[in-house]
């Protein structure tokens, strides 16, 4: 259930405010556990859980592959369509580390970590990257579009982030939409991961808002070599895409783009 209604009273200039129905995101909390134990708790949009349970715990770094997966279930006490709480045990012979979560704080708190920690944090922890992906702009400027089309929530309610993966060639394998932009990004290479699909050192990342650190670090751990946001990065995403030989384009509208930092892939003579 990605969309509740709700009665509304509407106020236009010029005319008599009127009820009428509207649409609205839905946003509830999402508890993920390991083994039974309380590991995260983050507010998404229901849909896609087990993505966005593989997906969180594959660009924190706590699950490397697929197969370091036993079982996910959703274990809420009532049985009903609303379930918030995916329990994850891994496959027999794996030990889970669960502070590498601790990467999680520099991206979502404000401890005074610096900018280069955080840099330094996730480059020691990813798999090593290369990607000899290039692209011309005319590819990327079909990306916008695309993704708007399958933006089917985002239509009717006007508040959900997307996230989606697409190939060498521009084709779209994959979109999520999620009230929050980082939910999305899990929710997509969740499902990449599920099928066994990473490395994505040949695909292209394209989120319809801002790119965050955060964001950038998600797709470092999937060996994602461009990120395309329809808004403007982050200081520190732009950053954190130079130290790690990424390509990281922002206001990505129609033709018109920025390149802020790994030009080389981009064919642009």
């Amino acid at each position: 259930m990605k969309i509740t209604p709700r009665e509304r009273l509407k106020i236009r200039k010029g005319e008599e405010p009127k009820s009428d129905p509207d649409s609205l995101a839905v946003e509830e909390p999402l508890e993920i556990r390991l083994k039974n134990e309380a590991l995260s708790v983050t507010m998404r949009t229901p849909g896609d859980d087990f993505e966005l349970t593989a997906g969180f715990l594959f660009t924190e770094g706590i699950l490397r592959s697929s197969q370091e997966i036993g079982s996910m279930r959703h274990c809420d006490e009532v049985e009903s369509e609303d379930r918030n709480v995916v329990d994850v045990h891994p496959a027999d012979g794996v030990t889970i580390d669960i502070t590498k979560l601790q990467r999680n704080f520099y991206a979502t708190s404000s401890c005074g970590i610096c900018g280069k920690a955080a840099i330094d944090q996730i480059r020691n922890e990813a798999p090593p990257f290369e990607s000899a992906l290039e692209v011309p702009p005319t590819l990327l400027s079909t990306l916008p579009e695309k993704m708007e089309k399958e933006q089917a929530a985002f239509e009717k309610t006007g508040g959900l982030h997307a996230a989606a993966i697409f190939d060498a060639t521009g084709n779209l394998l994959v979109l999520r939409e999620d009230v929050g932009r980082h939910n999305a990004v899990d929710k997509v290479i969740g499902k990449m991961l599920l099928e066994e699909k990473i490395p994505l050192d040949n695909h292209i990342l394209m989120v319809s808002g801002r790119a965050s650190f955060e964001i950038l670090q998600k797709a470092r751990m999937a060996s994602l070599p461009i990120i395309c946001a329809v808004s403007a990065p982050s200081s520190l995403a732009v950053a954190f895409a130079v130290e790690n030989g990424m390509t990281l384009i922002g206001f990505l509208r129609g033709e018109e783009m920025n390149i802020y930092s790994g030009k080389d892939r981009i064919l642009t003579d």
